[in-house]
C-alpha cells in the first residue's frame, strides 16, 4: 500500500477575483480558500499531487479560471498539477471552447455542475449536450459528472451516447450516505433517493466501461465524525465492488468536505474502510488510478 496520494477533487476560490452566488448561506465556505490553506490542510497526509475541480465559476469568469490554475500548476513547488475546469456542452461556443483547451496540458477535462435548480432532469440528454461531450472525447478531455442521484440513469444514457468519452462520476454519484448506511430515511427533496435505487443505479453505471467512480463528496454529508468511517463504508464499498479496482480514484472534496469532516478525518476514514482490501487496490485507488486516466505522468 501506499502512503502517496493523488487529489482528483481540490477547490480553490479566490472571492476578489471570481464571483460564486452559491455559497450565498454557506457561512463556513463564504470565504476565499488559497492553495496555501489547502497545502496546510493536506499537511502529513500523503498529499503528494492534486487536480483542481471548476467551482462555477459565472460564464464571464471561465477563461479567468483556467488563467488562474494554468499558472498554479505552472509553479513546481506545489503539488497541484492539473485541472478540470468549467464549460457548457449544450452552448453554440462550446466547440471553440474546447479547441482553447486542447494546447494547454495542464488542463484534463470539463465539468458543469447538473444538481443545481436550473439544470433540470436530463440536461445531459439534450443533443447539444451529447454533442458536446462527444467534442471532448475527440479532444482527449474528460468530462466531470455532477448529477443528482436519482438521475443516474441519465449518466448512464450520456455515457452510452459517448463511449469514446471517459466521464467521471463525482462523489459516488452524491447519494446521502446516511441513507445508504440505513441511519435515514429519503426526504422526498430534489436529491432525495433510496439505497436500494442508488445501488442499483451505480451498478448499471458500472457496466459502462468509460465511467470512472470518483471516492469523494460523501464526508461533507455524513454529520457524524465519531463513526464516520462506519458510516461511509457501505457508499464507498459498493462503488469499489461494482466498479472495480481499475476505475475508481480518490477526491478530497477540500473544503467542501469540511462541511462534515476535516481532511484529515475523512483521509483517515477511507483509509480504514479499504484497510482489508489488497495493498494493490488501495494504491491504485489512492494514487496509480489518478495518475494513468488524468495522464500525469
Amino acid at each position: 500500500m501506499t502512503d502517496k496520494i493523488v487529489d482528483t477533487h481540490q477547490h480553490l476560490w479566490d472571492l476578489s477575483r471570481f464571483s460564486l452566488p452559491w455559497l450565498a448561506g454557506l457561512d463556513a465556505l463564504d470565504r476565499s480558500f488559497t492553495l496555501d490553506d489547502y497545502v496546510a490542510a493536506v499537511e502529513g497526509l500523503g498529499v503528494v499531487r492534486s487536480i483542481y475541480m471548476e467551482v462555477d465559476v459565472a460564464d464571464d469568469q471561465q477563461q479567468d479560471e483556467v488563467d488562474y490554475v494554468t499558472r498554479l500548476c505552472a509553479d513546481s513547488g506545489n503539488c497541484m498539477a492539473a485541472a478540470v475546469v468549467s464549460g457548457r456542452p449544450a452552448t453554440e461556443g462550446f466547440a471553440a471552447w474546447v479547441r482553447s483547451l486542447e494546447g494547454n496540458t495542464v488542463i484534463k477535462g470539463v465539468r458543469q455542475v447538473l444538481h443545481v435548480p436550473q439544470a433540470t432532469r436530463g440536461t445531459c440528454l439534450q443533443p447539444s449536450f451529447v454533442h458536446g461531450i462527444r467534442l471532448l472525447g475527440e479532444a482527449g478531455l474528460r468530462f466531470d459528472v455532477c448529477l443528482r442521484p436519482g438521475e443516474l440513469a441519465d449518466a448512464e444514457k450520456l455515457a452510452a451516447a459517448c463511449p469514446d468519452t471517459l466521464l467521471v462520476l463525482d462523489h459516488c454519484g452524491i447519494p446521502n450516505p446516511n441513507i445508504v448506511a440505513g441511519v435515514a430515511e429519503p426526504d422526498g427533496g430534489p436529491m432525495s433517493h433510496t439505497a436500494e435505487g442508488w445501488r442499483r443505479s451505480m451498478a448499471a453505471l458500472s457496466e459502462r466501461s468509460n465511467v470512472v467512480c470518483k471516492i469523494s463528496g460523501i464526508a461533507a454529508a455524513a454529520g457524524d465524525t465519531a463513526h464516520l468511517a462506519e458510516l461511509l463504508a457501505p457508499t464507498i464499498n459498493h462503488c469499489l465492488d461494482v466498479f472495480g479496482p481499475d476505475r475508481v480514484v480518490f477526491g478530497g472534496d477540500w473544503p467542501v468536505c469540511t462541511l462534515g469532516a476535516t481532511y484529515a478525518e475523512w483521509v483517515a476514514a477511507l483509509r480504514a474502510v479499504i484497510a482489508s482490501r489488497p495493498a494493490g487496490e488501495q494504491t491504485r485507488l489512492l494514487h496509480d488510478n489518478a495518475v494513468r486516466l488524468y495522464a500525469l505522468e
